[in-house]
């Protein structure tokens, strides 16, 4: 495989070279192309108002104000302000969208559609890629945030232009690109509490009239929120992208990577359950690996197992650890890098777009925010190529037509002990091929009125072989067993809709589209496969502009409907056949139905003074969703939902469920949502400038897992951030104080209940952070 993709790689580079000579030189960079020395222009708009953000999420560069999609994005100096370095923070500035921080990975969820990645055998529902490369693995989005010109959510099926797992969306990661015949370099410091140090920073390279080289990186180094050290972040990135451009009809763009993840990774707090009815607030983040948690775990342990045979006859000190308790020695040791060649050519009638890519994923993780050592380590690999033809903006008929082949490779170890009860290992080997065509048409029926379609075949082939073992006090030593299969799929999805420009600087626009992920594997010896998952949505939507580019106003209403959600969590596995076991399951949900709307709106009535918000409302329910559930030490299961014995009969004193929540809420679905903001820019003399603005998050209650127990459930909270920005003329440096987190909320991010003793150990969002941003640009 790697020696078609160089030898996939050298025949682009042929074949463009040819293109490249024939046209004439120039030193101008090519418009509207993504890999061009500069950003596309900007559409024409007023000298004074709101600026618009140029974006490429339907595969051309256009206005985001007059692309007809459900999309928000945020340029890189506002990701730079809000201290978005991860992307768990991206959720400060878009309310749709909800990122779980699981200790192994980031699981994204738009409008209460993602997958928690607990295993390797896990993907993304919500595709992510930076510069236009789709990252398959949930580990690898890790140190992508800097030196970034935007990134772009897009939320709802993409099952046209993106296809693989972007059923409840895609985010893409835009960095900046080398410009031609100019000199410029950027660095940003910052100082913090929690002993916080970042340092990110670019600089931009011209060679001669054609060439230019980009080189990035960031540093960051933040001591942990918790007692015991866990949610620090420690890592260190590097990015550097080369652009040839011979022509204003041809660029290429050769792009390369590294980033390392380093630290102690995600911990967990311990809140009060029924089991745990005294525990420190959690507004003392004491960490759930703290002597004084542990101890209290482990006598949680000795009140469970001292009653039971055969427990009862062991020593008390093996008692308390029956069951596995966090511990102070995790680690993120992960490591990723990754090139690309992107090409962009005009071929007169259309443009080419062709990317070429390879990605390695190195993750190894040692990590105990499930309540239990979780260990992850990886070896992955993947490559995938995308070619695009885009019609020129000219003429009744606009399409977009390509091709995408994606493949990888994956060997994994994953090791869950929850002690003497459930000790789960296994190596899986995973292989996946991807192939779709697809194609986008826009045509125009009348002036300012276009009618949208296309559609996407996607066929992926997936196989899996390796081997589980599953060791108990009652199976001390087991052998291991083969897991082993193959799956094939094929799905086409489409999409439908108008656009009407109903004003000069009005669009409303109406779709129906769907999308698909496919099925796949988990580590059981039996029965170890679920079923792809499909989302229709429709979609009503308004982009406005009034009182003379002043106030934008953007309206929106959706119907998801949600079929064979693929759902992970903690289940009952076959250790051997009829022998079960606790692993990471993945299981198909049934169905699910979401609806809501989403009103966005800026107003700048100066040109010193913005507002912004952003409102959601969002109903999201289960239709359907019956799952198994185990418990190995034969104690009834935990849960607000309706069970009822499984008809297996396991080996005891383990028992099997069935789970029965349908007609539960949606979970990372809170009923409202909004992002507010406000920033005025006070004139000094001398041309400098001091900005201060502040921001809030506000979220009603969401349900955080399967288990719907009123103790888990995240309640209503806001978090806010401010600052004070004091800029030099012409932006050449400036400083900033900031504050976020200003009421030093504790917000429940995510997690479970921890099997076997039942306790609740969650994640939580940072605490009130602070400090001061140098910024130098040259």
């Amino acid at each position: 495989m790697r020696k078609q993709l160089v030898g996939g790689v050298a025949l682009s580079a042929m074949l463009w070279s040819g293109v490249a000579l024939a046209q004439p030189q120039a030193s101008e960079p090519a418009s509207g192309q993504q890999g061009a020395a500069d950003a596309p222009p900007a559409p024409e708009q007023d000298m004074q108002g709101i600026t618009d953000i140029v974006v490429t999420a339907q595969r051309r560069s256009e206005s985001l104000q007059r692309a007809a999609i459900a999309a928000t994005a945020v340029t890189g100096n506002a990701l730079v302000n809000a201290g978005v370095s991860d992307p768990s923070q991206l959720t400060k500035l878009i309310p749709a969208l909800t990122v779980q921080p699981v200790g192994i990975s980031s699981s994204f969820f738009i409008r209460g559609v993602g997958a928690t990645a607990i295993n390797s055998f896990q993907e993304n529902a919500v595709a992510f890629s930076v510069g236009g490369v789709f990252y398959a693995r949930p580990t690898a989005p890790a140190a992508t945030f800097y030196d970034l010109d935007r990134v772009e959510v897009l939320k709802g099926p993409q099952g046209t232009l993106y296809g693989r797992n972007a059923t409840g969306g895609a985010i893409n990661v835009i960095p900046r690109l080398p410009k031609l015949n100019s000199f410029g370099a950027d660095l940003t410091a910052e100082y913090g509490n929690f002993d916080s140090k970042k340092v990110q920073g670019g600089i931009n390279l011209p060679l001669g009239q054609t060439v230019a080289i980009r080189v990035a990186g960031q540093v960051v180094d933040r001591d942990g929120y918790l007692s015991d050290g866990y949610n620090d972040e420690k890592s260190q990135a590097v990015r550097a992208s080369i652009l040839f451009q011979p022509s204003s009809d041809f660029s290429m763009l050769l792009a390369a990577d590294y980033a390392h993840q380093g630290g102690k990774g995600v911990g967990g707090v311990l809140f009060a359950s029924p089991v745990t009815p005294n525990v420190p607030s959690p507004g003392q983040r004491v960490g759930a690996a703290d002597p004084t948690i542990t101890a209290q775990l482990q006598q949680v342990t000795f009140n469970q197992f001292s009653f039971i045979p055969p427990f009862s006859s062991l020593p008390p000190a093996t008692i308390r650890n029956v069951v596995t308790v966090p511990a102070q020695n995790g680690y993120q040791r992960s490591d990723f890098y990754g090139t690309s060649l992107t090409t962009n050519g005009d071929m007169g009638f259309a443009d080419l777009t062709t990317i070429l890519a390879y990605r390695k994923s190195k993750p190894d993780i040692l990590t105990y925010a499930p309540g239990f050592p979780g260990r992850l380590v990886e070896d992955d690999d993947q490559m995938s190529a995308e070619i695009r033809l885009s019609s020129k903006d000219t003429g009744p008929l606009r399409y977009v037509l390509g091709a995408f082949y994606f493949w990888e490779k994956q060997n994994g170890y994953n090791n869950y002990n929850q002690g003497l009860l459930a000790n789960t290992e296994y190596y899986p080997r995973l292989e996946t091929t991807s192939k779709a065509v697809f194609g986008q048409l826009t045509y125009a029926l009348a002036d300012g009125f276009r009618l949208v379609g296309g559609g996407r075949y996607t066929k992926e082939d997936k196989s899996l072989t390796g081997t589980t073992r599953n060791t108990s006090f009652f199976i001390p030593n087991p052998p291991s067993v083969p897991i082993n299969g193959d799956l094939s799929f094929d799905k086409f999805t489409w999409k439908g809709g108008f656009e009407w420009d109903a004003g000069p600087r009005s669009l409303v626009y109406g779709n129906v589209s769907t999308g698909f992920k496919a099925g796949g594997f988990y580590p059981s010896a039996g029965a170890n496969t679920y079923k792809p998952e499909t989302l229709t949505a429709y979609t009503l939507g308004s982009k406005n502009r009034f009182f003379e580019n002043k106030l934008q106003l953007n309206l929106e209403a959706f119907y998801w409907r949600y079929r064979d959600q693929q759902i992970s969590y903690v289940g009952p596995i076959e250790a051997t056949p009829g022998n079960f076991a606790q692993a990471g399951v993945t299981v198909n949900a049934g169905k699910a139905r979401m609806y809501g709307a989403e009103a966005e709106l800026v107003f700048q009535p100066t040109q010193r003074d913005t507002f912004g918000a952003t409102v959601q409302y969002l109903n999201a329910r289960y239709q359907s969703l019956v799952y198994n559930g185990i418990s190995t030490s034969g104690a009834p299961l935990v849960t607000s939902c309706t069970v009822a014995n499984d008809a297996r009969r396991p080996t005891p004193p383990t028992r099997l469920f069935v789970v029965d929540c349908s007609g539960k809420p949606g979970v990372y679905s809170p009923k409202w949502t909004a992002n507010v903001s406000y920033e005025h820019r006070f004139a000094l003399g001398g041309k400098y400038e001091l900005i201060a603005g502040a921001r809030s998050r506000l979220e009603t209650s969401a349900w955080l897992n399967l288990d719907y127990l009123s103790y888990q459930k995240r309640g209503g909270y806001s978090t806010s951030d401010a600052y004070l920005t004091l800029t030099a003329p012409d932006g050449r440096w400036s400083i900033t104080g900031f504050v976020n987190n200003v009421e030093d909320n504790v917000v429940k991010a995510g997690g479970l209940t921890r099997p076997i003793v039942n306790t609740t150990i969650l994640t939580v969002t940072p605490p009130r952070t602070y400090g001061v941003r140098v910024g130098v640009h040259y």
